[in-house]
């Protein structure tokens, strides 16, 4: 919200420098973006009247002014603006002047431009004629009348005025942030409301008081308003005004849009704009001779009725957007624009002035279907309040009177089915005390409200109050001493610490994720991050099956775009793209991983919320990574995290891996009732990465290793208590074996036999070595593990460990046709 000083001074006697009223607007809860002091780079500008024009002679585009500067000053100035005339007033910037700019087709200066004299096609120039834009004004805030050419004055000025003076154009305008709850504040009568209790100075309302006296028309002869949608139209106030003359606007009405950020029309449109920035209130003009039937109606659109808006576009509306209406046809959309067949013309002599409060939900949802946001919709969609209607009306009125561009009609039409009443509710002094950790009076507490026009009552240490209607932010005792807080000031708030013996602590799920990505970084990863809204064709390229679960996605409804349409399902597909991105870029070895957000909806029932589960992804590729090392670090990782009796077995129908080298994980099931055939949960997957997914990702003929986990399922079975176990007192004893398989074999098939047939002494078994070459018949594989015999109770000797150690190798031999080979 941007207010201009000089205009805010006009309901409240401000007395203070600009940046101590900056200072004490924040400390009272106003939150400010920036104060700007604009035109003070303007220097030598002065008003010159032009006494001459002619020809220039060797340039058809240009022409030679004489122009008055003041005093016996006559200045020569070569100009190719069109719009100059002789008698005109203009702003002149003479020799060794400065200007804020830029200058036409050149970028802004720091500091300005500094403007000197010269010669254009052979004809000496003592200065330059300037436009709004090379002042230092915005193209979006330059009025109509001036938009292109040199900057006309529409009074007459004394020449050699400083320009700057003259105009009052420099002043300072402070940005307010306004927060969604405070939409009163969106308003130059709301921010002056607060400035008045935050310097106690009396606060002065716009002057509605309509005079009537030069028309005895009323307005109820001219106009009938019907609202047949109560509910998305609290009130319609219509007032009328004939012998209407559309012009410029005087200049102190041009200069507050101009520095509150709006571009000046014509001084019916740009009285309905000052009003809508002083009251917050939107306002709109019709001419009443395109209002058929004299009469307004306010209903719903027809489904798929078509409307042309001002900026004559073709909207298609639907029923539930509502519609200002006359006996034939739609004029307006409600609260957002309106219509290109009832708007205001040169010829326009007489107009209905609508001040009506919209609801805020219907204005959003209808400017949000069309893609059409003004700063009206904007202010709907807010809130306001309706008893703000009658006097937004009659102060635009006031205003057409006081600048001449019409007569007003006695009285108005003003349609308000249910009044809005203010909500009084009680609060308590010592409660207030309390929770500011102040004490202060009852006394004090009514003067700080009464500042800020809320009425209270009651005894002792109940404050019944009443907050005027605009306020509709006050709903509970909360927001009251927020508003005693504010005004007594934040800044004189004592400052305590909290008080309580609570702890801070991680949540459990937290701590094991953190322990996870601990572990990994320490065995050599690195943590990546990676978007949860992703392109549904990352599923396509690591293959996954068409009625798979990993497709059904949660679905964006206002995506970006296509890559970002879905939420990810797992997280394999993102991984593949930083592998890529990192193998594109010749990054020898890369051994990633990333603990994220997945979300399904295959698990919806009875209209739940998507499944939200974290999962676990694993990437490696490298010279010297392949599946054992990627095992590696799954087992090592699942056992930090106290998981044991971990399961691989292998899988050749997921297409993401390579058929043959892929393993399902699971663990042994904690579960208190297990089902037959269900003793193993799975926790994920891994693999080599089928050759077709890794050339579809730019890495064709490298071998890549990924993994992914159910890390919710890790969480069921982590067992991170540490268990002191005393160090063995007798000595354990080695063997190692290296058995002759066949090529298809599972490990932990041969892993499961020894285990079963090496107990009660047999303490761990390791794989080291798979080894295929020359001395391996094809079709054969040589796997090689490390056994470790230790017995609890006593010393073991060569006899009893070979008993144990030969009852494993003749089952290897007799379930898995293990040969024993030589090492």
């Amino acid at each position: 919200m941007l207010v201009p000083v000089e205009w805010l001074k006009d309901y409240i006697d401000l007395d203070v420098p600009v940046d101590e009223f900056c200072d004490r607007m924040i400390m009272s809860g106003s939150n400010l973006e920036t104060c700007q002091y604009l035109c003070e780079e303007i220097e030598k500008v002065v008003v010159g009247k032009i006494e001459k024009l002619e020809r220039h002679p060797d340039a058809d585009k240009l022409v030679v002014c004489q122009v008055d500067a003041g005093g016996d000053q006559t200045v020569q100035i070569v100009t190719g603006a069109p719009n100059v005339f002789e008698g005109a007033y203009v702003p002149v910037a003479l020799h060794n002047s400065r200007i804020p700019g830029p200058l036409h087709g050149q970028p802004k200066q720091e500091g300005g431009v500094k403007i000197t004299k010269g010669k254009l096609r052979g004809i000496e120039s003592f200065g330059m004629l300037c436009s709004a834009e090379e002042l230092g004004f915005e193209d979006k805030v330059v009025p109509v009348a001036h938009k292109d050419g040199i900057w006309i004055l529409e009074e007459e000025y004394t020449p050699g005025q400083d320009f700057a003076e003259a105009l009052g154009l420099k002043q300072a305008v402070v940005d307010f942030e306004i927060t969604p709850n405070r939409p009163d504040c969106l308003a130059m009568v709301g921010m002056a409301r607060e400035a008045s209790a935050t310097f106690k100075k009396d606060f002065k309302y716009p002057d509605t008081d309509v005079r009537d006296e030069n028309n005895d028309a009323k307005a109820k002869d001219y106009l009938d308003v019907e609202i047949r949608n109560s509910k998305d139209c609290k009130r319609y106030v219509a007032r009328v005004v004939t012998d209407v003359k559309v012009k410029q606007s005087p200049w102190w009405l041009q200069k507050r849009l101009m520095y509150a950020g709006m571009r000046p029309i014509n001084n019916i449109v740009d009285i309905t704009n000052f009003v809508m920035l002083e009251y917050g209130q939107p306002i709109h003009a019709f001419d009443i001779n395109q209002v058929k039937g004299r009469k307004i109606i306010v209903e719903n659109a027809a489904d798929g009725e078509v409307f042309i808006t001002l900026d004559e576009q073709e909207r298609k509306m639907k029923d539930n957007m509502l519609l200002i209406k006359d006996a034939e046809r739609g004029i307006a959309i409600a609260g957002v624009m309106g219509g290109l067949n009832s708007e205001i013309e040169d010829s326009t002599t007489t107009i209905v002035v609508e001040s009506a409060n919209f609801s805020g939900e219907n204005v959003r949802a209808t400017s949000k279907a069309l893609n059409l946001r003004t700063e009206a919709s904007s202010r709907f969609e807010k809130g306001i309040d309706p008893n703000l209607c009658k006097d937004a009306a009659d102060r635009v009125c006031r205003l057409i009177e006081m600048v001449g561009a019409g007569r007003v009609c006695k009285g108005g039409v003003d349609v308000y089915p249910a009044p809005e009443e203010p909500k009084t509710i009680d609060i308590r002094v010592d409660r207030i005390n309390h929770v500011l950790g102040i004490d202060i009076s009852r006394g004090e507490m009514i003067e700080m409200l009464d500042r800020l026009e809320i009425r209270v009552t009651g005894n002792g240490n109940i404050l019944t109050v009443t907050p005027p209607t605009i306020r509709q932010d006050l709903l509970e005792e909360e927001d009251y001493i927020e508003e005693i807080a504010r005004l007594y000031g934040y800044d004189r708030l004592p400052v305590t610490l909290p008080k309580g013996s609570s702890e801070a602590s991680i949540p459990y799920d937290r701590a094991l994720r953190d322990m996870a990505g601990e572990a990994l970084c320490s065995m050599g990863l690195n943590e990546v991050q990676t978007y949860s809204f992703v392109s549904p064709k990352g599923v396509d390229n690591v293959r996954i099956d068409e009625d798979s679960w990993e497709r059904d996605f949660v679905r964006i409804i206002n995506p970006l775009g296509e890559e970002n349409s879905v939420m990810r399902t797992i997280l394999t597909p993102n991984m593949m793209e930083v592998l890529s991105r990192n193998y594109s870029r010749n990054i020898e070895t890369v051994k990633a991983f990333e603990i994220g957000n997945t979300f399904t909806t295959s698990f919806l029932s009875n209209h739940k919320l998507p499944d939200e589960q974290y999962a676990l992804c694993l990437g490696i590729y490298g010279k010297k990574e392949d599946f054992f090392s990627l095992k590696g670090i799954v087992e090592e990782m699942l056992q930090i995290m106290g998981i044991k009796d971990i399961k691989f077995t292998a899988e050749s129908e997921y297409g993401v891996y390579h058929p043959g080298r892929c393993a399902r994980i699971s663990v042994l099931s904690n579960r208190d009732t297990v089902k037959e055939g269900e003793e193993f949960e799975e926790l994920g997957i891994m693999g080599e990465v089928h050759p077709d997914v890794a050339e579809k990702y730019g890495m064709a003929g490298l071998k890549v290793y990924c993994c992914e986990i159910m890390f919710d399922a890790v969480i069921r079975h982590a067992d991170t208590e540490k268990v002191y176990k005393p160090l063995p007192k007798y000595p354990s004893t080695f063997r190692d074996i290296a058995l002759l398989v066949d090529e298809n074999m599972e490990v932990g098939k041969i892993k499961d036999v020894i285990k079963e047939n090496g107990k009660p002494i047999l303490e761990r078994v390791k794989l080291f070595d798979v080894y295929r070459g020359k001395q391996v018949e094809e079709g054969k594989k040589s796997v090689a593990f490390a056994l470790v015999y230790r017995d609890k109770e006593k010393t073991l000797t060569d006899e009893e460990v070979a008993k144990v150690h030969n009852k494993v190798l003749d089952a290897l031999k007799e379930k898995l046709d293990a040969v024993l080979r030589e090492m």
